[in-house]
């Protein structure tokens, strides 16, 4: 029992910097995962990496202009990434080319356009602080913008949670009756580009949207109702966090990607183990051939 009290639990009792980073990726798995499962629901599942990384540029001149203030990369993280979601919108609208089309081609021109201004102006100590993270560095400052996100996600989600779910299920009965409609579209794309901002000062811009997507996509293989998919989404955002602490910290390796790995392990356990459409719930379910002239006898 001791050992078990040593491996799981002295690490957050003993060391400050492991209970903050504890409490960032908590705030982080309250406020991307359903984020995430709305991303997943509405067949856009790729913008969240594709915005990941369109806000380089913008946390590359903050980092530029004033180091690394947490403000101010995040501040320029927030104002590239929404736009690149309205330019990527715009062009779409103009000239008939799909969303998701316009904006990989924006967010590859900003992750090149910030990595290079990066490279310029700083290390690549640098560079690798801000594309990889460092949530064990992580400090107030940084703390309270997760905690701050994650607690604006909660209030919004919560007050435009129908729209979304109607125009995820149903779009054209949600703008025939007005439920919500562009408004709540702006609401959510911006809570996205939030969240991700947020997400990189303990992941990084490149692992962001890992703790964001993995979680959600592993949650539906396990119900088809959306309040049990969020919160499952969130339970597994919950345990990848601190799985991930706990092997960084015991076999001293990068806190960011270790988290991600645990993610991608729960998705990789959810598709072979899934109750609702994972592989061993569909083999169970197959329907087995007999013998007409058995059943006759």
């Amino acid at each position: 029992m001791s050992e078990l009290y040593s491996l799981l639990v002295t690490p957050f009792v003993e060391f400050s910097f492991m209970r903050r980073a504890l409490v960032a990726c908590l705030a982080l798995s309250l406020g991307a995962g359903p984020i995430g499962v709305f991303l997943v629901l509405r067949r856009m599942s790729l913008m969240g990496d594709a915005v990941s990384h369109a806000v380089l540029p913008g946390v590359a001149i903050g980092f530029l202009l004033s180091g690394l203030s947490v403000w101010a990369m995040s501040l320029g993280g927030v104002i590239a990434g929404l736009i690149v979601a309205l330019l990527a919108g715009m062009t779409s609208r103009a000239t008939g080319m799909k969303e998701d089309a316009s904006l990989a081609g924006f967010y590859l021109a900003s992750l090149a356009l910030g990595v290079l201004i990066v490279s310029a102006a700083g290390s690549s100590v640098d560079l690798l602080h801000i594309l990889f993270g460092s949530i064990l560095a992580v400090d107030d400052e940084g703390l309270l913008l997760v905690v701050g996100v994650a607690t604006l996600s909660m209030l919004l989600l919560a007050t435009i949670f129908r729209s979304l779910v109607l125009e995820c299920f149903d779009p054209v009965f949600a703008r025939a009756v007005g439920a919500g409609g562009g408004w709540a579209y702006g609401i959510f794309m911006g809570l996205v580009v939030l969240n991700l901002v947020a997400a990189f000062q303990a992941l990084g811009t490149l692992m962001a949207v890992g703790l964001m997507m993995l979680p959600a996509l592993a949650a539906r293989f396990w119900s088809e109702d959306i309040g049990t998919i969020i919160g499952t989404a969130t339970v597994f955002a919950v345990v990848s966090s601190i799985s991930g602490l706990l092997v960084s910290f015991h076999v001293e390796i990068a806190s960011g990607p270790a988290i991600v790995l645990c993610a991608a392990v729960i998705y990789i356990a959810s598709i072979l183990l899934g109750t609702r459409s994972g592989l061993v719930a569909r083999l169970l379910r197959r329907p087995h051939y007999h013998d007409p002239g058995e059943v006759r006898r």
